[in-house]
């Protein structure tokens, strides 16, 4: 199965999933009154909505460069990411919202197996999921597939917090825990979508990854040394799945333009058979008596 297909499956099990589990929790929360699953509720209905735009996102991002999108359309998962983090987000101001709500006037709460059994089988479900979205999204370099994940397992702790409030509540008789139980829940939300939409930016601007240059400088060095060579305005980024490298190769004019660019080609293909399958590598010949014009370009 390619990497594709295992990710569109992937992604239509987490919708499938997202509306059943939305449909029990919406179910748990009208027949208990709880705060807490209440706020599980909604955080649900939010994220259905994020996973139907991330499948959509999925679809775009792995189409093919046209005449309109000539660096292809990988970016829009990044939007997706940010889109599921501002959503998350703003669940947990709603769930904040409801918590006060039901401090200042109360609830009863009633049925509390029934809520307890729901939430506790939601739970066991998004774990498996979210770690497996997680997972995969690591494996294919896909931050679409990452952030669905990620969203995945704050339904886990949401569930989490429901679970002890209502425990706490059976055994205390305290009302207070539920509220309290979900305004938790609901900072915990508010961080990872915070960390969601962060690292949507520094996709869409661009932002390098340190950790990721440093393997790609390092196999350079050694290429470009083993040809005699040397390099300089190095530039790297990733839009997503794919991955992009440029660079300025220095060659001898000892060497004529033929003998560069076919060491070119064979330093590209090292740099590009590390970045395997989605690395696309540009180099620009500079002989070594260009260096005035070299010194003009990296003024610009």
């Amino acid at each position: 199965m390619s990497s594709y297909e295992e990710q569109k499956r992937m992604m239509y099990f987490s919708l499938a999933a997202a509306l059943i589990l939305l449909a029990a929790k919406v179910t748990a929360a009208v027949v208990t009154g709880s705060s807490a699953i209440y706020s599980d509720a909604a955080e649900s209905v939010v994220h259905f909505l994020a996973v139907c735009f991330a499948v959509w996102a999925l679809h775009l991002a792995h189409k093919p460069a046209d005449e309109t999108h000539h660096f292809g359309h990988d970016k829009v998962a990044f939007l997706s990411a940010g889109f599921e983090g501002a959503m998350i987000s703003a669940a947990a101001l709603l769930i904040f919202y409801e918590a006060i709500r039901q401090i200042i006037f109360g609830v009863e709460i009633q049925n509390i197996g029934f809520g307890v059994a729901v939430t506790a089988a939601a739970a066991g479900i998004n774990l498996v999921l979210g770690l497996s979205l997680v997972a995969l999204g690591k494996r294919s370099g896909s931050p679409l597939l990452r952030a669905n994940g990620m969203h995945v397992l704050t339904d886990v702790w949401s569930s989490a917090a429901v679970l002890v409030a209502l425990g706490l509540y059976q055994f205390t008789d305290w009302k207070l825990w539920d509220p309290i139980a979900a305004m938790l829940a609901a900072l915990n939300i508010l961080r990872v979508g915070y960390k969601l939409i962060r690292e949507s930016l520094g996709g869409l601007l661009d932002e390098t990854n340190p950790k990721e240059e440093k393997r790609i400088r390092d196999l350079l060095d050694s290429e470009v040394k083993k040809h005699g060579l040397s390099y300089h305005n190095f530039r790297y980024r990733h839009s997503g799945r794919t991955h992009w490298v440029e660079f300025h190769l220095v060659f001898e004019d000892s060497l004529t333009v033929g003998e560069a660019h076919e060491a070119a080609t064979l330093i590209e293909a090292s740099v590009a058979d590390l970045l395997n399958p989605d690395g696309r590598v540009i180099s620009h010949l500079e002989p070594k008596s260009a260096e005035n014009c070299r010194e003009k370009w990296e003024e610009r």
